[in-house]
């Protein structure tokens, strides 16, 4: 996955309390597991109107917010089912950061798996950022990962807390698949061990041979 080190970007207000996956992507688009082309979906019931047209209410469909890379979200952000296709959504529509009170926990940790830094803040800060988001095109943040702070539109910095070896992850773009590689060699050598300790189990012979 793609490193996470600095983002800066225009943050978009989205104060919706409880937000469920299915709000973030619907399930009746569930019939893919690719993580590409996702966007078009993303907070489709909200986005858009029932004939297919843009809803001009939600944020994302506004001027100021159309390249937003960070949103500042309310209370319990990504609750209800386990489908990572929401944040595979938010990160195909180009949001790399969602910044909020509190979070379901399966969604915040999809959300590191898969190159999204979830940032939790205490509900007063995230009123704050909540007010400067709604500043439109001067909603501009920085997101230091290396450093753990927000800086927010007026240059004030805030500071948040994330888990050391998540944070490991992000910077250098080390997901699950990436991690497993690393250990590739030790790997290996158990299997050759294993299978000269029990070649009964791989279909081989006592000398290494397969077995007929």
């Amino acid at each position: 996955m793609d490193k996470f080190t600095t983002l800066t970007g225009v943050a978009a207000p989205l104060p919706i309390h409880n937000l469920d996956t299915d709000k973030i992507f619907p399930a009746i688009y569930l019939k893919t597991i690719k993580r590409t082309g996702l966007a078009q979906w993303l907070f489709q019931e909200i986005r858009f109107r029932p004939d297919g047209s843009e809803n001009p209410d939600f944020v994302l469909n506004q001027a100021p917010y159309r390249q937003a890379k960070i949103l500042i979200g309310a209370e319990n952000f990504g609750c209800g089912s386990s489908r990572e296709h929401a944040p595979w959504a938010l990160l195909d529509y180009g949001i790399r950061c969602v910044i909020a009170p509190s979070f379901a926990d399966i969604f915040y940790n999809n959300c590191f798996k898969n190159g999204i830094l979830p940032i939790k803040v205490p509900k007063e800060v995230a009123d704050e950022l909540m007010e400067d988001a709604k500043k439109g095109a001067n909603a501009v943040m920085t997101i230091d990962l290396e450093a753990q702070t927000i800086s927010r539109p007026d240059g004030e910095k805030v500071h948040f807390e994330v888990d050391a070896f998540r944070k490991h992850c992000l910077i250098h773009g080390h997901d699950d698949i990436a991690l497993t590689e690393q250990v590739e060699h030790e790997i290996s050598g158990y299997e050759q061990k294993a299978q000269m300790q029990r070649p009964w189990q791989f279909g081989m012979t006592q000398r290494g041979a397969p077995s007929s």
